[in-house]
């Protein structure tokens, strides 16, 4: 496994190597030792996985506060997504801006997003399945986010969202 730095402080972009033959590909998708080794955080305590109908469907972008802030290893495993992580931790150097990334089953990479992070996609195809691996369990308590589009971060999306939750569209400007 390659562990690729972004911009942003603690986001990586993790790639695996392929092995393909005429059976089709094979990747190690996870391996704890390798992130250990890296000096990451494994994220494998709790899996989720969104299944996107539409191509066009934003989710995010989301983020739990501390106590339960959380480390996110994310992956397309059918399709493909512009998946997009925003530093909001105050006191980073990078506070404010954004990495992106298309992920697809063919590429097969992941994106690495540390706590205090917010992280969300753009599916770029119909059907796209998304894997996410997180250290913490899920507490709705907890659960944050910020609009997709706040000139506070000014995203570069590859199109307009056509799909999109009420919650989502209607998160309030980001004020930190």
């Amino acid at each position: 496994m390659k562990f690729e730095a972004t911009k942003l402080g603690g986001v990586f972009i993790v790639r695996s190597e392929q092995s393909a033959d005429d059976r089709g590909v094979f990747y190690r998708s996870f391996c704890q030792e390798s992130f250990l080794a890296a000096g990451l955080i494994p994220p494998m305590l709790q899996s989720s996985l969104s299944i996107n109908h539409r191509a066009k469907c934003l989710r995010g972008l989301h983020y739990q506060r501390e106590p339960g802030a959380e480390t996110k290893l994310v992956r397309c495993v059918a399709g493909a997504i512009w998946d997009v992580a925003v530093d909001l931790r105050p006191d980073s150097p990078t506070h404010r801006q954004w990495v992106g990334i298309e992920l697809s089953a063919a590429n097969g990479a992941a994106l690495y997003i540390p706590p205090g992070c917010a992280h969300g996609f753009l599916t770029l195809e119909d059907g796209a399945h998304v894997l996410y691996q997180m250290d913490t369990a899920y507490r709705p308590d907890l659960a944050a986010g910020v609009r997709w589009n706040d000139p506070a971060f000014a995203i570069t999306w590859p199109t307009t969202p056509d799909v999109l939750s009420p919650r989502d569209r209607d998160y309030p400007d980001y004020d930190r």
